[in-house]
């Protein structure tokens, strides 16, 4: 019938896993399009929690197909933990996950690569989750890789060895690191018996199939529009399509088939790793933010930059993204605060604009704020837009009126019921 994309609109770590877990009972199938364990979406039930890195966000909805689509690169190492994961509460997965032949494989060498050549680069590191994400996808669009598909071949182990010298003559232009290959290999290919035992599908005919039997789809991004290998800042990307175009490649569906593009963005902001930040708060503010949002990485447990919001920003990423609406997550990290700013312009090479320039990595912005009243209180009982605070409603409404886009959700906290639907 059509599909729905949710994807984040800042540097990642929005809280996609939330929302997507909390709207997936208006689908019939979610699906992952693209990155892969460098993302971690967080879902908070009751009083568990639970980190996805490459299973789609639907798994907790005991009706719904996910789908790991061909534009994913699955570890399954790590792939098998989080199964595992899913068997301490007893989600039953094996019915409705499907797995694409045409995803690419992480193997150990490309962990060991990724290791070498963070390390490598001393202080023009790129903040790397050193999962093996980046050489992965250079083998694919190298034609090296090694697919899902291929783990059932006769030929398969040979092409491995292959794959793996490659990788160990490329280490050799690297300095060493500590990592135990071989350990790590025969983990690898004990999980293979996990992923081989799994639904393995053609992808594209599956999901097209369903779209023609009038099932609705969800297709869930990984990290942020900011991260994107063509459109973010650029060094400081990850190495997939973050945004709304990548769909169509990391699924196999028609552009003709997406309906809605749900954006997800903090009321403030946050970044992990290197890369610009313009609005970033280097200073108790930005501590204070990071203290009362928890912001660790999901995946690697850094403590993440933080700032106030960049309207600039976003406005790029709703264009590129075709966004239909938004969704703002943690309204109430900014409960506290008397002073609220708002990034609602840049200045550079001498002029006022609301473009970002070129390289954001060696141009000077200098981001125009707007303060805002806080609102000064406590937002866990309010249920309805209208039971918001004046304040907290009105920057709510300040932010439709500069993305000039309906915001449709608002969390007020991490339990899947905290959430105002508008």
């Amino acid at each position: 019938m059509y599909v729905d994309v949710l994807l984040g609109l800042q540097w990642g770590d929005e809280g996609k896993g939330k929302v997507v877990d909390y709207i997936a009972d208006q689908y019939d199938v979610v699906c992952r399009f693209q990155g892969g364990p460098n993302a971690g979406h967080t879902i908070i039930i009751g009083d568990k929690k639970f980190v996805l890195h490459t299973i789609p966000s639907g798994v907790f909805r005991s009706n719904i197909i996910n789908v790991v689509g061909n534009g994913v690169v699955l570890d399954p190492i790590t792939f098998k933990k989080e199964l595992a994961n899913l068997d301490t509460v007893n989600i039953e997965y094996k019915s409705r996950l499907y797995i694409s032949q045409k995803a690419h494989l992480i193997l150990p060498s490309h962990r060991l690569l990724d290791a070498a050549s963070e390390a490598s680069k001393g202080a023009t590191k790129i903040g790397s989750t050193l999962k093996g994400i980046g050489p992965t996808y250079m083998d694919k669009t190298g034609r090296n890789g090694l697919r899902v598909g291929d783990i059932f071949l006769h030929d398969f182990e040979a092409k491995y060895r292959a794959l793996k010298e490659k990788h160990l003559g490329l280490i050799k232009l690297y300095p060493q690191v500590e990592f135990d290959l071989a350990g790590e290999e025969a983990k690898w290919f004990e999980s293979l018996e996990l992923l081989r035992s799994l639904n393995s599908i053609s992808s594209e005919y599956f999901l097209n199939d369903l779209l023609s039997k009038g099932k609705r789809i969800l297709a869930e991004g990984a990290q942020g529009s900011m991260l994107d290998i063509d459109y973010g800042t650029y060094p400081y990307v990850t190495s997939s399509n973050t945004i709304a175009a990548g769909v169509c490649n990391g699924l196999g569906i028609p552009p003709s088939k997406v309906r809605e593009v749900i954006g997800i963005a903090k009321a403030y902001c946050t970044r992990v790793g290197g890369g610009p930040f313009p609005t970033e708060l280097e200073n108790e503010t930005g501590e204070t933010l990071r203290r009362i949002g928890m912001e660790f990485g999901a995946t690697t447990g850094r403590p993440r930059r933080c700032g106030w919001i960049d309207i600039p920003q976003l406005k790029y990423v709703n264009m590129l993204n075709g966004v239909t609406q938004i969704v703002i997550t943690k309204l109430d990290v900014l409960n506290d605060f008397d002073e609220i700013e708002v990034g609602t312009s840049y200045k550079y090479d001498g002029k006022e604009t609301h473009e970002l320039p070129f390289d954001l990595c060696t141009t000077a912005v200098d981001v125009q704020y707007t303060p805002y009243q806080g609102w000064k209180s406590d937002l866990s009982e309010c249920k309805t837009f209208e039971s918001l605070p004046k304040n907290a409603s009105d920057y709510i409404l300040e932010l439709e009126r500069l993305l000039e886009t309906k915001i449709s959700i608002i969390s007020t906290g991490p339990e899947r019921s905290q959430l105002i639907i508008r």
